[in-house]
């Protein structure tokens, strides 16, 4: 799980994020979109005119916090939905998810449950079970199934360039026991998470980056909601963290509605509109 490089311990770790999922609705179209997008599902962009607008509820990934939904949040908001952002604590998909399922109880009627990077693989545990969540959206994410970890997924095919760029911190717990969290070193965050983003607004994502447990990259899934809930992905085709090809996979064997997009893995940051038009298609799909 380490190697030793330049001096300094490496962790092997994969992407951190979370991606794609869906029921299989048999074949779909392939159809350009905005922003250089190619759009798999062959969905109208339409939002959910005429429809009751469900709640929509963000959940981000490693290295990022809930300001990184503020495109995607005003987006949404100017479209008449109603939107939370989650606090994800990156502690591990269990207990992330089951954090996340106290948000959900609070929130009353139709949700569509959006996550980003390693937030799929929460939204995935946190959804199973819950009917008002109609519909999940895998932002550059991963769809985990049963048995399967982040890192294992990562590693799946090559070009996570993220083991590089990631600074450990170990430090002791309340217990005695030892620990490890991961952030990105700021000089490289940029271009490891962020390439597509202004200089000036990566730099201060870089600042604002909440770290993830290590652990947490090799805890297994113990449920895929994507198995019995309607979803749909956003593949990045530029992404350093989690490859696309590792995305193509996750969102082809879940049979999910997928948008590619030539975008970094902060996608929700450089293409907030193109983001929010896939929730709202979720939206106006799964929500009558």
């Amino acid at each position: 799980m380490a190697s030793i490089k330049g001096g300094r311990k490496r962790l092997v770790t994969g992407a951190v994020a979370t991606v794609t999922a869906g029921l299989a609705f048999g074949a779909f179209a392939v159809s350009g979109t905005a922003s250089g997008a190619t759009n798999h599902a062959g969905a109208s962009n339409a939002g959910a005119t005429g429809h009751a607008r469900p709640t929509v509820v963000l959940e981000h990934g490693a290295f990022a916090d809930g300001s990184s939904w503020n495109g995607v949040i005003t987006a949404l908001r100017a479209d008449g939905y109603p939107v939370v952002a989650a606090a994800n604590p990156l502690r591990g998909p269990a207990s992330d998810a089951a954090a996340l399922r106290t948000v959900l109880d609070h929130v009353k009627g139709p949700k569509i449950l959006v996550g980003h990077s390693y937030g799929g693989s929460v939204i995935s545990e946190a959804a199973t079970g819950d009917p008002d969540v109609k519909a999940l959206v895998y932002v550059a994410a991963f769809l985990p199934a049963p048995g399967e970890s982040a890192l294992e997924l990562t590693n799946k095919y090559p070009g996570s360039t993220l083991p590089d760029a990631l600074d450990p911190v170990t430090y002791q717990q309340a217990d005695g026991s030892t620990a490890t969290d991961l952030y990105i070193q700021q000089d490289k965050f940029r271009h490891q998470f962020a390439a597509d983003v202004p200089a000036g607004q990566a730099a201060l994502m870089a600042a604002e980056q909440r770290p993830i447990a290590q652990s947490a990259l090799t805890e297994k899934a113990t449920s895929a909601a994507w198995k019995t809930i309607p979803s749909w992905d956003i593949v990045t085709t530029r992404d350093l963290n989690i490859p696309a090809a590792v995305q193509r996979f996750m969102a082809g064997r879940a049979h999910a509605h997928t948008t590619e997009v030539a975008a970094s893995h902060s996608v929700a940051v450089s293409h907030p509109h193109l983001v929010a038009d896939v929730i709202e298609r979720a939206a106006h799909a799964t929500v009558r």
